[in-house]
């Protein structure tokens, strides 16, 4: 197929690239590098980003998007449809995933060309071969290199937040997680937090819009005032703000530890049913996983064994390990 005329392309007449990546916080900040890839690759296309709603802000963040389409389905499925308007897209990227469901999903608009990973359910996709213990990061990089598009892992980082830090210099607990598999237990967050307060350091409390119960009975074990609890889900510029003003952030492996990866704030991330190696941040001294043990559910019900094995002096060892700035 040739190229469009200018009638049959977008908005403006510019070329137009969909990018699929209906997941997380976490994902989005792991996809910035390819983002960043496509746009420099191709800086006069329209570059519109398939995402759940709530991450516009940071989409518009990384500097790379220019428009999100709204898109999500529950557990991270592929989405059922996208709701894509006008022609097809000249190029469609896949930074969902690597089965037929969302080859399906983008090659049902009829794009120009498609840029994904290889799966024997979709013989007709020659994209290169999907390596399941690759680092999130790299896996999406190596898949535009193949289709002659240069990006780099490294680059992930966020512009500094336009707003003051509502808790600058604290220490960012963020007790959450997608599922009870990657929560390290309450009682140990606790115990961190009161340790930390006991040395004179301020402890602060952040969780998602569906956390609130969790932050409150936190702050309320570890004895914490309520300037220093944000629960319910911060806009993301306050949580952004908070984040790149801290000390420091311990969480387990979720979205803010890599919106900390990406201020350059040092984190202490725990890690339980998946290495660091496949979501871990990169190289740094500002930057310590934890993880003791073999990879699990992700999903599971119930706290991973691994995860469990991490103590509050691990935590406080690695907090103290981190190079002062």
């Amino acid at each position: 197929m040739g190229e469009r005329s200018e009638a049959e392309r977008g908005s403006g007449g510019r070329p137009r690239i969909l990018v699929l990546r209906a997941l997380g916080l976490g994902d989005l900040l792991a996809g910035v590098p390819a983002l960043r890839g496509l746009r420099r690759t191709f800086p006069d296309h329209e570059l519109v980003l398939a995402a759940p709603a709530e991450l516009e802000p940071v989409a518009a963040a990384t500097g790379a998007v220019d428009r999100l389409l709204p898109a999500c389905a529950p557990g991270r499925a592929v989405p059922e449809k996208l709701d894509w308007t006008g022609p097809p897209p000249d190029i469609a990227v896949d930074l969902h995933g690597n089965g037929p469901p969302s080859h399906r999903l983008l090659m049902a608009l009829r794009p120009l060309r498609l840029f994904a990973f290889a799966h024997p359910g979709t013989p007709e996709i020659d994209g290169p071969p999907w390596y399941a213990e690759e680092h999130e990061r790299d896996r999406w990089c190596r898949l535009l290199r193949f289709y002659g598009v240069d990006a780099d892992p490294g680059d992930l980082r966020l512009p500094r937040p336009a707003g003051p830090s509502p808790a600058p210099g604290a220490v960012v607990l963020h007790p959450g997680a997608g599922a009870p598999a990657r929560c390290w237990p309450l009682e140990r967050y606790a115990a961190v937090a009161a340790r930390l307060r006991a040395r004179g350091r301020r402890v602060v409390v952040t969780g998602g819009a569906d956390e609130g119960d969790l932050v409150a009975r936190l702050a309320e074990r570890a004895g914490l005032p309520g300037t220093d609890v944000f629960g319910g889900g911060l806009p993301f510029g306050r949580l952004s703000a908070l984040v790149a003003g801290a000390h420091a952030v311990v969480s387990g492996d979720t979205g803010i530890a890599h919106l900390a990866v990406a201020h350059a704030t040092p984190t202490v991330t725990l890690f339980g049913p998946v290495a660091p190696s496949r979501w871990g941040p990169p190289p740094h001294p500002r930057h310590r996983a934890l993880w003791y043990g073999q990879e699990g559910d992700p999903h599971g019900r119930a706290t991973d064994p691994a995860l469990l094995r991490i103590t509050t002096d691990d935590v406080l060892t690695a907090l103290d390990e981190i190079p002062a700035p």
